[in-house]
């Protein structure tokens, strides 16, 4: 290292490491520490609830780095390790012996956990969340011994582990307050293609329902109980009920957050040597107008080549439209742009929304194009971007005869 420069990047997983790769890319010769909580290398999440689930993929295969490349880039990679204060003054960040490291820059990309319930029997050994790849690990042993689960939430880490679930014939129950899966990040129309996709697969949901127990035997779950007094049983319980940022080191260290760490289209925080990425940062997005978060693999593979720029003082700007995926059961899906609840007035599909091969168009009241979404439709990703923000004519764009 010819630089006495020091960058210290708080986090384990993908924004982490791409952040890392992005110092080097960037010919930047000073220190460069990547403090991970976890004992594994940095690794993508989507896997966990996808093909890691399904036994499709093996961790080695979602890992970002190897062990080698870090050590060939003079990373200090400093695994099962986590920052318990940052102090922006002195520019130090606190480790759990006390000791301190002082740093030039410093990236936060602490991500998130999942949203527990606070109700009875939450805590039973068997009530599982889905975050890292000892939760996957886990889950997949349990599908090899469960006849039945529960799984409290109908947002995206729900439905596909209820896929991965039916996959492995394990019945599934899915209790979801809402009337219908996917409400906020998709709206009704499309929330009800994905109810009846997991109702063709034999998913039994119920919908409006709150869970106010889960039931418990000799301090293990055996089911959970609704609103109505009922009992649905269980071998085990999955809560699916979001996830909440870890802003809490930021929020101590007086940097400015919301529902987010607050940084603005350099994804700088109100601290100008501190940058956040992925879950935690809530953008001022310079296309959209607003500020979002995105808590999706995009996010975090793509904002850390403009938080290195901006560490490195040069002048970067994130202007990516939101983009997410999955895969459940025969349905692969794509979506772009950014569509929030009241945001839009119509849904247009193109295509043929009972076989699940087609492309739907969130429109608002001057048919503007705000998202589209892709299902078993493929290779049509980047004319979607090139249509979010333009007028189009609803029938014309509904119409397969014409060209999209």
């Amino acid at each position: 290292m010819t630089s006495d420069r020091r960058f210290v990047i708080v986090g384990g997983g993908l924004a982490a490491a791409k952040l890392a790769e992005a110092l080097r890319d960037n010919d930047f010769d000073g220190a460069v520490t990547v403090i991970a909580a976890e004992e594994h290398l940095p690794y993508e999440r989507p896997p966990l609830s996808k093909e890691h689930l399904a036994g499709k993929k093996a961790l080695a295969d979602f890992t970002v780095d190897p062990a080698q490349w870090y050590r060939d880039h003079h990373i200090d990679l400093r695994l099962g390790t986590t920052v318990t204060a940052i102090d922006p003054v002195a520019k130090t960040v606190t480790l759990p012996d006390d000791s301190t490291l002082p740093y030039t820059k410093l990236a936060l990309a602490t991500g998130s956990t999942p949203r527990r319930v606070a109700i009875p029997g939450a805590e039973a050994p068997n009530v599982h969340t889905l975050r890292t790849i000892a939760d996957s690990d886990t889950l997949i042993d349990l599908f090899g011994k469960a006849r039945r689960i529960v799984i409290i939430g109908a947002g995206w880490i729900g439905l596909e582990v209820a896929a991965a679930a039916r996959a492995a014939q394990v019945e599934v129950t899915i209790v979801e307050t809402a009337e219908l899966p996917l409400l906020g990040a998709l709206g009704p129309e499309m929330g009800a293609a994905f109810a009846d996709l997991h109702r063709a697969h034999g998913v039994d949901f119920r919908f409006d329902t709150q869970v106010t127990e889960i039931v418990t035997h000799d301090e293990t779950a055996t089911g959970v109980r609704l609103g109505d007094g009922s009992v649905v049983d269980a071998d085990a319980v999955l809560v699916a009920v979001g996830a909440r940022p870890n802003i809490e080191l930021a929020a101590d260290a007086g940097l400015a957050v919301d529902g987010g760490v607050l940084v603005d289209a350099s994804l700088a925080t109100s601290d100008p040597d501190i940058v956040a990425v992925g879950d935690i940062a809530e953008q001022q997005h310079p296309v959209l107008g607003r500020r979002i978060r995105v808590e999706h693999w995009a996010t975090a593979l793509n904002q850390p080549a403009v938080a290195a720029a901006t560490m490195l003082g040069k002048s970067a700007s994130y202007d990516r439209m939101p983009y997410f995926f999955t895969d459940q059961y025969d349905l692969g899906m794509e979506y772009t742009g950014y569509a929030a609840p009241g945001d839009y007035v119509r849904v247009v599909v193109r295509g043929d929304l009972a076989k699940r091969e087609f492309v739907a168009f969130w429109l608002d009241a001057d048919n503007r194009v705000l998202a589209g979404m892709n299902v078993n439709v493929w290779d049509v990703t980047e004319r979607i971007k090139d249509l979010i923000g333009e007028q189009v004519d609803p029938k014309r764009l509904a119409d397969t005869s014409t060209p999209l």
